[in-house]
């Protein structure tokens, strides 16, 4: 369980370079004790990497990393690495190549056409191959961000209500850069994709509670934030 440490990091740092190296270390570990292969001759790709810490852990670990975003992000010490530029929204997915490990943290609830992307992850997945995707879910209590709790009144009211109460600038607004998700929605998306199958669910702060994500409509409030280990079938 790490929700307590990252919220004592946030309490005293915001959200520094420390607390997503938290973060990607401890999703790291889950998804290495999910019998997901790490090291050497393990091709990942770190999708939407932002500054590419979770793909430094992965080179650490002996991974061959190419990382990816709508724009060059990276720490000055990464700009060595493979890096495509793309974007999830406006480009076809399809095109990005096969990996061994596709890591899509915290972007999903970002896309407009998450739909979209969960159809074509099959086609970026080598056989046996596996996706980590991690986002927060719209009804969980980070679900609205940094005008959360506010969302719980709906996205549109919700932001309203906080701007006129807190009075602070916000950077998310609803249908624009932040779309609201659900577990049981993207589960159904996954299910109808012959190809991929659900390897793992668990709460990603706390994985030890995996039974939550069993457990309709509850799961969608007290997850926080929801990770998958989604593998592409091996062919017969």
């Amino acid at each position: 369980m790490i929700i307590h440490k990252l919220i004592a990091q946030h309490l005293k740092k915001q959200d520094d370079l420390e607390f997503y190296q938290m973060q990607a270390v401890d999703a790291i570990r889950w998804i290495a004790q999910s019998g997901v292969p790490l090291g050497a001759g393990v091709h990942a790709l770190d999708l939407g990497c932002g500054h590419g810490v979770f793909g430094a852990e992965l080179l650490k670990r002996g991974c061959s990393v190419t990382f990816s975003d709508f724009d060059n992000y990276l720490a000055p010490t990464l700009r060595t690495h493979a890096f495509r530029k793309f974007d999830i929204d406006r480009e076809d997915p399809k095109t990005l190549g096969e990996y061994d490990l596709v890591i899509c943290s915290n972007v999903y609830e970002h896309l407009s056409k998450p739909k979209q992307f969960l159809e074509a992850a099959a086609h970026f997945l080598k056989p046996g191959g596996v996706l980590f995707l991690s986002w927060t879910n719209w009804l969980s209590p980070w679900g609205g961000h940094e005008f959360s709790p506010f969302h719980y009144f709906g996205p549109t009211l919700g932001p309203k209500l906080y701007d006129r109460v807190m009075k602070k600038q916000r950077k998310h607004t609803p249908h624009e850069n932040l779309f609201p998700t659900y577990i049981g929605e993207t589960l159904k998306i996954i299910e109808a994709q012959p190809e991929l199958l659900v390897r793992k669910i668990a709460p990603r702060y706390y994985t030890e509670f995996g039974f939550i994500t069993r457990i309709p409509v509850v799961r969608e409030f007290i997850t926080w934030n929801c990770a998958l280990l989604i593998e592409r079938r091996k062919r017969a």
